[in-house]
């Protein structure tokens, strides 16, 4: 087994019918961008009745359908947010968490050991999260899940990963390992991915290998590391 092999994105997914929501964060091969994806999936026709929104450089979900909500506070929230040098990706409100947290000086673990997985049992889904610090024309990354550390949702397990950015890596956290009843949490560190220079090729490839029936809504932004410019893609299954 090679622990350094880096993976496919698209050959990870592909076949797997449920991942759930998921997080990439990585360095082009070229080494200029920084690149961040955050997919959603979902099951139930609340989960299923989502779109990601772009307000101000800020990511959201919203409903498709406001009619059809039932329960909207495990899935609405803002997804992506900046503040100064840093940029937050998550998979819950605990984004509003970590960006209070940083604009206080304090450290996106810090904000973290406040929250906790989502309390819809028996999935518990995890809550996970990505940070990027951009410095001296290069960055730096952390990445976080939250799950519960017994089928009971007893108390919880905080596992945090710090990166440097390397050219052509990338790491993928994922709430679930596939599908089932209950659903399998993540397990592992995150995952060694491949990261091209074309945006266009990333968000095909994570779009088109992403479960047709249970993908929701991808975005995909890269940041250029000389001017801090940005791309980004934007596919709602829901139009």
């Amino acid at each position: 087994m090679n622990i350094y092999k880096i993976n496919s994105i698209g050959e990870l997914i592909k076949d797997n019918p449920y991942v759930g929501r998921g997080i990439v964060i990585g360095k082009t091969e070229d080494s200029k961008k920084a690149a961040i994806a955050y997919f959603i999936m979902g099951r139930s026709e609340n989960s299923r009745n989502r779109i990601f929104t772009v307000k101000n450089g800020e990511v959201y979900t919203e409903p498709f359908d406001a009619s059809k909500v039932e329960d909207p506070s495990l899935i609405i929230y803002a997804a992506l947010r900046s503040f100064e040098n840093k940029l937050i990706v998550t998979n819950g409100d605990q984004t509003d968490t970590i960006y209070d947290f940083i604009s206080e000086g304090k450290s996106f673990t810090e904000a973290l050991t406040t929250r906790e997985f989502e309390p819809d049992a028996p999935n518990f889904t995890p809550r996970i999260s990505g940070m990027l610090t951009f410095e001296n024309g290069d960055f730096s990354y952390e990445m976080s899940i939250l799950k519960s550390i017994d089928e009971t949702g007893s108390d919880c397990a905080r596992y945090s990963y710090s990166y440097p950015s390397k050219a052509g890596l990338g790491h993928f956290i994922h709430t679930y390992v596939t599908d089932g009843n209950p659903i399998p949490t993540f397990q592992g560190e995150p995952e060694r991915v491949a990261v091209p220079n074309s945006i266009d090729e990333f968000t095909e490839t994570l779009w088109t290998n992403l479960n047709e029936n249970n993908k929701i809504s991808l975005y995909v932004r890269y940041v250029n590391l000389e001017n801090g410019e940005a791309e980004e893609r934007l596919i709602n299954k829901n139009n």
